[in-house]
This record gives structure tokens, sequence and C-alpha cells, in this order.
């Protein structure tokens, strides 16, 4: 690796629809490949796929991101395992927003963008929030407040 380029990472984002993953990637994350399910359309096995992008990005040197709600540590592991198996760092952002904060943000939004509130629900039962003992070599919890972001490392 080039010592003038920050070393290769995976961003693994964790957290409810609604949640500002996607803005975040955007204003902190530019020059990562934005690798989100939503972003896929029809594809037919979308988790096969985003390890794919993931995969050839990381094989490639760029750093990527994996921008979906990657709810359970089950969700996360095949994640941290690609970016082990391509000698990258894995970073963790959980965002720290309530179902309320989700349902308001969801309700801004238009189009396919826009999911249905019991998707917000179901998120948030279904939610393990990361832990560092999952792989992560740096893990952050991140507040999302009109469009501006705090984080703090766990």
């Amino acid at each position: 690796m080039n010592g003038d380029r920050p070393p290769v990472e995976l961003a693994i984002l964790v957290g409810l629809p609604g949640a500002g993953k996607t803005t975040f990637v955007h204003a902190r994350l530019p020059g990562h490949v934005h690798v989100s399910k939503d972003l896929m359309g029809s594809a037919r096995d979308r988790n096969a796929r985003q390890l794919s992008l993931i995969a050839r990005a990381l094989a490639t040197g760029r750093s990527a991101v994996a921008d979906n709600t990657n709810l359970r540590v089950a969700d996360r592991a095949p994640l941290v395992a690609a970016a082990r198996a391509a000698g990258a760092k894995v970073v963790g952002y959980f965002f720290d927003a309530t179902a309320r904060e989700c349902l308001a943000r969801n309700r801004a939004r238009e189009g396919k963008a826009r999911v249905p509130d019991v998707a917000i629900h179901v998120s948030r039962a279904r939610l393990e929030p990361p832990r560092p003992e999952e792989g992560f070599d740096a893990l952050f919890v991140v507040h999302a407040e009109g469009g501006e972001f705090q984080l703090r490392e766990v």
C-alpha cells in the first residue's frame, strides 16, 4: 500500500431504516464504494451481490461501505469476514436513532425510498447493537440530527 493513502477499509453501517445512514455516506464517506441493497433493483441474491461488490472494491485497493440496516450479528459476520480476507480495516457505525426519529425521517421520503412504518418497527425488534467483539477495528455510535452527525467511539 502507498504510505500516502489511508488503509483500505470496510465501513459497516448498522441502523434502522430512516436513521440517516445514506446521508452519512454522502457526507462522511464520499471516497468509499457505496454498496447498498437498495440500489440493486431486482437482483436475485442481494447478499451474494453485496459481498461480491465489496470484495471487488477491496481487492482493487478501494474502501467500501455496506449501507444497509445490517441489524443482526449474523448479517454483519460475512461482511467482517470479507474485509478480513482482503486485509482491510473493519469500521462499524451504529446509528443510535429511536423508532420515532426514524418514522419522522421516513415520512419526509418519497417514492421507493419510503418504507412502510411496520418495517421500522420490525427492524427495531430485530436489532442487535454491534459490539467490538464481532471483529471491528473501530466502532462508533452515530447520532444524526438536523443534517449533522455526532460520533462517539465505543
